[in-house]
């Protein structure tokens, strides 16, 4: 459908935060709050967007958002939770990083710890480490998938299967109010299983949005995992049950607030 520039300006919102509110959207554009309705519906209409509580996040059901758009998504927050897993890994370790645009941000956090292993089937992730001398990267082989440089396939799963680290840190397309991890490509959670199952610790970095969103494939549950890390508090019912599995939850620090402590629940 024909786009009205408020409409285009709503949709550039949504792909870089991943999600927009209706209040906060009619103060930006000086508009009611019924017309920022009507302009969502009508986004939802074409399959641009799907409406939620109060607003509406981009569309993700059965295939996943494109790689730039959600390197642009969230990426404070993103950063932040990076930077609170990397802070939790002790120098001298050895650790997996799967596919996503939050295991680079955690990539780029690593880039000052000494005498690190790191196995990994994101060339991104490769490329980020490579600047750290004092890190050992091995790049898992596989078939290449140039939409976000990951490597997939029974070569990648073959080849965790010969490596036994401290930690794994992966990333997840979307969490449900269940706790389970979901992704989109059965080859990529086929890997990331692996690589759960080759670590002594595992770790899962999301940023809030993937509360909010759908994915068909089931990685794992939160309570196979021994640490979350997120940008906000979880929904009572899934904070509940990650105190009941003992998994810890680690809120980053926004930006904003950087000299403020870590939360852990």
């Amino acid at each position: 459908m024909p786009l009205s520039l408020r409409q285009s300006e709503i949709l550039d919102i949504a792909r870089v935060e991943g999600k927009v509110e209706v209040e906060r959207l009619a103060r930006r554009f000086g508009v009611t709050v019924q017309t920022i309705r009507r302009d969502l519906t009508e986004l939802a209409d074409a399959g641009m967007l799907d409406r939620v509580h109060g607003g509406a996040v981009l569309r993700a059901g059965v295939a996943n958002i494109g790689y730039e758009e959600r390197r642009r998504m969230n990426a404070a927050a993103k950063a932040a939770i990076g930077a609170a897993c990397a802070a939790a890994i002790p120098d001298n370790s050895s650790l997996f990083l799967n596919i996503g645009t939050t295991t680079e941000a955690v990539a780029r956090a690593l880039t000052r710890h000494r005498n690190l292993t790191v196995v990994t089937n994101n060339l991104n992730v490769a490329n980020i480490l490579a600047a750290n001398e004092s890190c050992d990267v091995i790049v898992a082989g596989g078939v290449l998938r140039r939409a976000d440089g990951g490597l997939v396939g029974d070569l990648t799963t073959e080849a965790i299967g010969h490596f036994k680290v401290d930690y794994a840190i992966i990333g997840t397309s979307a969490l449900d109010l269940e706790g389970d991890l979901l992704d989109f490509d059965p080859q990529e959670v086929r890997v990331s299983r692996a690589i759960l199952h080759k670590a002594r610790k595992s770790c899962v970095v999301a940023d809030r949005s993937k509360l909010e969103r759908r994915a068909p494939v089931c990685i794992a549950s939160l309570s196979q995992i021994d640490t979350l890390f997120t940008d906000a508090p979880l929904p009572a019912p899934l904070a509940a049950r990650c105190r009941a599995w003992r998994t810890e939850v680690v809120i980053a620090a926004a930006p904003a607030a950087a000299a403020r402590p870590l939360r852990r629940t």
